[in-house]
């Protein structure tokens, strides 16, 4: 693919992630095109179909996630890493689920963004690990009550879309629950 090409890509999935992220299926092809600055052509050149265009910002979202986990993964502060990515996936969520709300029309997601998802779910687990080996977060925590809290303040914030320092709390309070002493570590970055 040529560069400008993939520039136009990379421009129409961030817009499609902003339009079907924050209003779903009755986002538009044409929005998306407007806020990529290319035009409707240029999107359907590369996504024949909404659907199409919809399901590769899902996978695009799961796997910037991962990206971002391993990542953070690398840094010598397991603490630090677990709080970023748990805050992330939280304030993302919400244009996850909405996302994937808006593929509901098929039969169930599709086997894509499963993968992709699980491939998220394996990069957070391990994550988790590393927290829990350095005494971080409880060592009876277990990643499907992680992505149970993830989900309950994400489905939240997609429905009824909290102000920033609410969530922020709120984050905080989950946070707080899951470390081994129950406070929250001293951010001294």
């Amino acid at each position: 693919m040529r560069q400008d090409a993939r520039k136009n890509r990379e421009r129409i999935l961030a817009a499609a992630e902003e339009v079907f992220g924050s209003r779903g299926a009755t986002g538009s092809t044409e929005e998306v095109a407007q806020r990529a600055g290319v035009g409707i052509a240029t999107v359907f050149r590369h996504f024949p179909t909404k659907e199409e265009l919809i399901e590769a910002a899902l996978l695009q979202h799961f796997d910037q996630l991962t990206e971002r986990a391993y990542a953070l993964a690398a840094k010598e502060d397991p603490a630090t890493a677990w709080r970023d990515l748990v805050r992330a996936m939280i304030e993302t969520g919400a244009t996850k689920l909405t996302l994937a709300s808006a593929l509901a029309d098929r039969e169930g997601v599709p086997d894509t963004a499963g993968a992709a998802s699980n491939r998220l779910k394996v990069a957070v687990s391990e994550i988790l690990g590393r927290a829990q080996d350095a005494g971080t977060v409880r060592p009876s925590v277990t990643i499907e009550e992680v992505y149970l809290l993830i989900r309950g303040l994400a489905q939240a914030s997609a429905t009824m879309r909290p102000r920033s320092d609410v969530l922020e709390r709120a984050i905080d309070v989950v946070l707080t629950g899951l470390s081994q002493s129950g406070r929250l570590p001293v951010d001294n970055g």
